[in-house]
């Protein structure tokens, strides 16, 4: 995907282990500006903490008790993929 001088996105693994997140800016301009370098703040979520229930909410247009049902569905998926991890990595 291409962002601006701001981006965001998600993504969900379907396979346990190591994943890696390649950035690269195409623009000649930001890099003389700084001096030929570039800086990158990278905010990292992991896990069912990372959903933004009431934008999901508002979004799906959700009651409150539909809301929570999402949220408990997520906590169990999330329980069971770090279930599986440790399984894979032996943890």
């Amino acid at each position: 995907r291409q962002y601006g001088s701001e981006g965001r996105f998600t993504f969900t693994s379907h396979t346990p282990g190591e994943h890696q997140i390649c950035l690269h800016s195409n623009s000649t301009r930001m890099a003389l500006f700084a001096g030929g370098k570039l800086r990158v703040h990278l905010d990292i979520q992991v896990g069912e903490h990372t959903n933004n229930y009431p934008e999901i909410a508002a979004k799906d247009k959700l009651t409150e008790l539909q809301l929570r049902a999402r949220q408990l569905l997520d906590q169990v998926e999330q329980i069971q993929k770090e279930q599986n991890y440790q399984r894979v990595s032996g943890g």
